[in-house]
């Protein structure tokens, strides 16, 4: 075969009116039409999500998850009928049952276990959903952290919010559709968790900074008025329409909505980001300071997004891998989060918010109900602790039951891909037919899996 005509034949079917089928064929991507609006298949109960993500894995047995019975093993090998065929990361099966330090109370009308590390959830926990029986593929950071947002535990899959801005797209034209928040030292898989993936670029998160800076180069330069800064985006975008009509490259038309997205966030960025426009009661009852960056100021920040119209916040918050030192360092962790994590679903209520936005809690795995070494837990994937609030959730109940230990579920056990169902399914999203074909085939958030739980619907 001629390489040469080969090759004129592929760039006449790319830039041919009739040849996108061409393109697609190239591409390994389908002709389906990429949302520009909003796609339910039902009606909606949320229209927003705020995603707390605790970073290294929160111990569910030391907050969430009341087991008396490892006080009877403590210093003892759990049954072996319990940790049979199981795996660890570091400790073998044989480690001893480790009690928790705190003591546990219920709370609320509904009788909800709390540990004694989160007085201020305590007190909100009848607007709360507490799952206990959440269970992952992944026992490791960065693949944990891969599967709780992309629902793969390999790179290369578009992440949760990806999904979300795909399917319902932006409420605020000038705010991005999906933002990312960080606080303490950040993830393990890093900007992957908020990566589109196959699905067109502009469908990923945006990482927005703490301080006067959230967006690096955002400011016009010196001596450049913003009708001059305009018409050099209208001539970059009008030279990059006629590359794309040359090579069909989605990138190219990724790249012009980032430049017109930059444009309009120039003035709309950082009158979102500036919490000292919050009131000194608002401040006080988050815990934040507004020139110091903090979990309880992401905080503050995922209101005032969500408030203005972003569809997906998505905070990370980092040092939760406690395998030595948990009783110090949980309850630093926790003296930390307890009180803005609180604050937000108590603030999204006082503001009318919490009907529509879904908050959600939690790490990527949990930690084992054995010790490691001296007061340390190790990864625990089989089952671990997340919660719900809002967004056509419960409040005031529990979804799920383990076993004596901790170790496993035995009632409602409820998958990652489960989670993301449930989620779809409150946005209004079915998640069996939100689907985007590469490489030959249909992918979905969910691959072939996930239930929704329709017990925690309200």
């Amino acid at each position: 075969m001629n390489f040469s005509n080969n090759l004129n034949r592929r760039n006449f079917l790319k830039s041919s009116t009739a040849g996108a089928l061409g393109a697609a064929t190239f591409s390994g991507n389908s002709l389906k039409a990429v949302p520009s609006g909003s796609i339910h298949h039902h009606a909606a109960k949320a229209k927003s999500v705020i995603f707390l993500h605790m970073v290294g894995a929160p111990s569910q047995v030391d907050l969430f998850d009341y087991k008396p019975m490892l006080k009877k093993y403590e210093g003892k090998s759990l049954p072996e009928s319990v940790t049979k065929d199981q795996k660890f990361a570091f400790i073998e099966s044989s480690a001893t049952a480790y009690p928790s330090p705190w003591k546990f109370k219920q709370h609320g009308e509904a009788g909800t276990w709390v540990s004694d590390l989160l007085p201020h959830f305590s007190k909100i926990v009848d607007d709360v959903c507490v799952m206990r029986s959440m269970h992952t593929d992944e026992f490791n950071h960065g693949a944990g952290e891969l599967f709780m947002h992309t629902g793969f535990g390999r790179l290369g899959r578009p992440s949760f919010g990806s999904w979300v801005n795909y399917a319902l797209g932006s409420e605020n034209p000038n705010l991005p559709p999906y933002v990312v928040l960080s606080s303490g030292t950040g993830t393990a898989a890093g900007d992957n968790l908020w990566r589109t993936g196959f699905i067109p670029g502009r469908f990923q998160g945006v990482k927005l900074r703490s301080g006067k800076s959230p967006v690096l180069y955002l400011k016009d330069p010196k001596g450049m008025s913003r009708h001059e800064r305009k018409e050099m985006i209208n001539t970059l975008v009008a030279l990059n329409q006629l590359q794309y009509k040359q090579s069909l490259d989605k990138d190219i038309r990724t790249r012009n909505a980032q430049f017109d997205m930059a444009y309009r966030m120039q003035e709309s960025v950082p009158e979102a980001m500036d919490v000292s426009k919050e009131s000194s009661e608002t401040l006080k009852m988050y815990g934040a300071d507004p020139d110091k960056a903090s979990f309880a100021r992401n905080c503050v920040l995922a209101r005032r997004l969500v408030e203005r119209g972003v569809r997906y916040v998505q905070l990370f918050d980092g040092d939760w891998d406690h395998h030595g030192g948990i009783e110090k360092l949980l309850g630093e962790k926790c003296l930390q989060i307890d009180q803005p994590m609180s604050a937000l679903v108590s603030d999204l209520k006082q503001r009318g918010l919490l009907d529509e936005t879904l908050v959600i809690w939690g790490g990527e795995f949990g930690r084992t109900p054995m010790a490691q070494g001296i007061g340390g837990r190790d990864h625990h994937n089989s089952a671990f602790s997340m919660w719900m609030a809002g967004g056509g959730v419960k409040g005031g109940m529990t979804y799920g039951q383990t076993d004596d230990f901790g170790f496993a579920p035995v009632e409602d056990g409820m998958h990652v891909h489960d989670l993301h169902a449930t989620a779809l399914h409150l946005l209004g999203v079915d998640h069996e037919r939100l689907t985007y074909r590469a490489q030959g085939r249909d992918y979905r958030l969910t691959d072939v899996h996930g239930k929704v739980a329709k017990k925690i619907i309200s």
